[in-house]
């Protein structure tokens, strides 16, 4: 992860949980399974620190609202299918210039919590 610059801010949305169909077996093609999203959003946040009003700043709410629109009406074979479609959905706001995903699929494997994807994308200014 990039160290985080004077002026830039980092979000975290932290254990979204959402249903969708993801893998490959026949008991995941038919039913919807919990998924955990965590994202890591760098974005530069000057000018929403010095005016204070929402059209300065980076919207996690509608950047999380069409990621649950997405995951929620689509379906997957593989997590990493899943969490760059995610990517892709947060790295559209131009205004991103770092952004980091994780998805945890729960009880993937027996004796495991969880098995998760991770992927990040950055662009210059």
């Amino acid at each position: 992860m990039p160290r985080l610059e004077p002026g830039m801010a980092r979000i975290r949305v932290k254990d979204l949980r959402l249903r969708t169909y993801i893998g490959i077996k026949e008991e995941e093609i038919v039913n919807k399974q919990d998924v955990l999203i965590n994202l890591t959003i760098l974005y530069p946040a000057e000018s929403a620190v010095q005016i204070n009003e929402i059209q300065h700043a980076l919207n996690y709410r509608t950047i999380t609202k069409a990621i649950i629109g997405h995951v929620e009406g689509h379906r997957f074979a593989l997590l990493e299918r899943l969490t760059q479609e995610v990517l892709d959905l947060v790295m559209e706001n131009p205004a991103v210039r770092y952004a980091e995903v994780e998805v945890d699929k729960p009880h993937a494997l027996r004796f495991a919590e969880s098995v998760s994807i991770t992927l990040a994308a950055h662009r210059t200014a």
